[in-house]
C-alpha cells in the first residue's frame, strides 16, 4: 500500500462514489419495497461499463518496478541476566517508649514595692580663702655691652673698559686635505682541515609515474606597451665661489691684575657676661582653713526580702530505649557480564541503486509513477 497524496485521493473519491450509490440505491430498493405496483424507472442495467479503464498517459514512461528489499539479518540473542541475589529480610524495629507529660511550672509571685528615697541634707557653705602676698620685686638685669664696629670692607677695582670688536673678515677658502695613506694587506687565512666526507644515504624509492597534464591552451598575446616620452635634461647646476682666504685675527687684550684683597682684621673678644643677682627667698604662704565635717547621709533603708523561689518538680527520667539491631550483611552483587559484540551491519542493496538514480530526470516522477500504476 502506497501513502502518495495521489492514491490517496482517488480512494477518497472512490469510496465518497461508492457510499452515495450505495445510499441512492438503498432508498430506490426502500421505494420499491414500499410500492411495488410501479415499475422501476430504469429496470435495464446499460450496456456500456459504468467505469471505463483511464487511458494512460503517452508521455509518462514506464519505470521498472523496485527491487525486492533483502530482509533484515536475524539480531543475535543475548545472554540472560545473572539472577539477582535474595536481599534479607529488614528486621522490625521496636516501637519508642510514650514520652511522659512534664508538671506545670508554678505561678510567679507578686513583689513588694521599693521604698521612697529621703532627702539629703544641705551642703555647708564654702569658706573664704585668704588673700596671697604680693609677688616682690626682681632686679634688673644689667645692660647688655655694645659690641665694636666691624671694619670697613675696601671697594674692588674699577673693570678696565675693552677695546671695540673689530670686523672680521670673510672666512677663506677651506684647503685641500691629503690623500689618505693606503689601506695595508692583510696576512692570507690559514687554511683549515678538510671536513669528513659525508656519508650515503640509502636511495629513496622511485616515484611512480603520474598521468601528464594536459596541455594548457595558450593565451593571447598581451597588446604592445607604448613608449614613455624620453625624460628632458635638467639644467646644470651654478658653479659655488670659492672661499676668501682666513685673515689673521688680532690677539685678546690682556686681562689686567686686580688688587689683592686686604687683611681681615681681628675682631676684640666678647666681654664677659656679669653675674646676675640671687633671687629672693619666697614668702610662706598662710595654712588653708580645716575642711568642715558634712553630716552624714541617712542611714539606707532595707529593702524587704524578696520571696524564696518555690522548687521546681524534678523532671522524669529519660526512659532507656531499646538498642537497634545489628545490620546483617547484604551479599556482594555479581560481576556484569561482557556483553556480546553488535553483528556486523550487511550493505543494503537499494543503497546502491538510489545512488546510481540520484541527479536522473526520471528520479523526479518516482511517486508518480506509483500512483499512475496503482489508479
Amino acid at each position: 500500500m502506497t501513502t502518495s497524496p495521489r492514491r490517496r485521493s482517488v480512494l477518497a473519491s472512490a469510496a465518497t462514489a461508492a457510499a452515495l450509490a450505495a445510499a441512492t440505491l438503498a432508498n430506490a430498493g426502500a421505494g420499491y419495497a414500499q410500492d411495488r405496483t410501479t415499475p422501476p424507472p430504469y429496470p435495464n442495467e446499460p450496456a456500456h461499463p459504468r467505469h471505463v479503464d483511464k487511458p494512460t498517459s503517452p508521455m509518462k514512461p514506464e519505470y521498472p518496478a523496485h527491487p525486492e528489499k533483502p530482509f533484515a539479518p536475524v539480531k543475535p540473542e543475548y545472554p540472560a541476566h545473572p539472577e539477582k541475589p535474595v536481599l534479607p529480610v529488614k528486621p522490625e524495629y521496636p516501637q519508642r517508649p510514650v514520652k511522659p507529660e512534664y508538671p506545670q511550672r508554678p505561678v510567679k509571685p507578686e513583689y513588694p514595692q521599693h521604698p521612697v528615697k529621703p532627702e539629703y541634707p544641705q551642703r555647708p557653705v564654702k569658706p573664704e580663702y585668704p588673700q596671697r602676698p604680693v609677688k616682690p620685686e626682681y632686679p634688673q638685669r644689667p645692660v647688655k655691652p655694645e659690641y665694636p664696629v666691624k671694619p670697613e670692607y675696601p671697594q674692588r677695582p674699577v673693570k678696565p673698559e675693552y677695546p671695540v670688536k673689530p670686523e672680521y673678515p670673510q672666512r677663506p677658502v677651506k684647503p685641500e686635505y691629503p690623500q689618505r695613506p693606503v689601506k695595508p694587506e692583510y696576512p692570507v687565512k690559514p687554511e683549515y682541515p678538510q671536513r669528513p666526507v659525508k656519508p650515503e644515504y640509502p636511495q629513496r624509492p622511485v616515484k611512480p609515474e603520474y598521468p601528464q597534464h594536459p596541455v594548457k591552451p595558450e593565451y593571447p598575446q598581451r597588446p604592445v606597451k607604448p613608449e614613455y616620452p624620453v625624460k628632458p635634461e635638467y639644467p646644470q647646476r651654478p658653479v659655488k665661489p670659492e672661499y676668501p682666504v682666513k685673515p689673521e685675527y688680532p690677539q685678546r687684550p690682556v686681562k689686567p691684575e686686580y688688587p689683592q684683597r686686604p687683611v681681615k682684621p681681628e675682631y676684640p673678644q666678647r666681654p664677659v657676661k656679669p653675674e646676675y643677682p640671687q633671687r629672693p627667698v619666697k614668702p610662706e604662704y598662710p595654712q588653708r582653713p580645716v575642711k568642715p565635717e558634712y553630716p552624714q547621709r541617712p542611714v539606707k533603708p532595707e529593702y524587704p526580702q524578696r520571696p524564696v523561689k518555690p522548687e521546681y518538680p524534678q523532671r522524669p527520667v529519660k526512659p532507656e530505649y531499646p538498642q537497634r539491631p545489628v545490620k546483617p550483611e547484604y551479599p556482594q552483587h555479581p560481576v556484569k557480564p561482557e556483553s556480546p559484540q553488535h553483528p556486523v551491519k550487511p550493505e543494503m542493496p537499494h543503497v546502491e541503486h538510489h545512488k546510481e538514480h540520484e541527479g536522473h530526470e526520471g528520479h523526479e516522477g518516482h511517486e508518480g509513477h506509483e500512483g499512475g500504476d496503482d489508479d
